[in-house]
């Protein structure tokens, strides 16, 4: 797909609507306990986009860093600086043509779940690049695409 591809997204109920364009930068699955809590599920399936490749439209509730809808309570993105972080079953169109490069958490994967073949595998989080060290310790969830980084978690 090229870079003007524009794929959309909603809630459950319609009332908070969003497009990402382009492809994604990274595409992962999550183990940790509050992907599990806030999806209700056993994993969560996700793509990172650029912040400026996203638009939302209606009016948007959040709690921490997660956003939602505050009729139907649908998890709608993660929306940081730089990066936006938009859940795979958001999307309109189901995106076959997204897989997963990465699975985190995986020390909390169910044991019914097996690793996904030809992913990279993290024990947690994936580690910042660049300036690791430097960078405030926060919610860091697969901001680096340096796989051989070192930052103690």
């Amino acid at each position: 797909m090229s870079d003007t591809t524009r794929r959309t997204g909603s809630c459950l109920c319609g009332g908070v609507h969003f497009v990402v364009t382009g492809q994604p930068i990274r595409i992962g699955l999550c183990h940790c306990k509050d992907c599990r809590k806030a999806s209700g599920s056993a994993y969560s399936a996700f793509a990172i986009w650029p912040r400026d490749a996203f638009e939302t439209s209606g009016e948007v509730a959040s709690y921490g860093t997660r956003s939602f809808c505050p009729t139907c309570g649908s998890r709608v993105a993660w929306v940081g600086d730089d990066e936006v972080e938009v859940m795979l079953g958001s999307l309109d169109v189901a995106p076959t043509d997204l897989e997963p490069q990465y699975e985190l958490w995986i020390s909390r994967r169910e044991t019914w779940l097996h690793a996904l073949p030809g992913t990279e595998q993290f024990e947690h989080d994936r580690p910042l690049s660049g300036q690791c060290r430097k960078t405030p310790l926060r919610r860091r969830r697969d901001l680096c695409r340096t796989p051989s980084c070192t930052i103690e978690n």
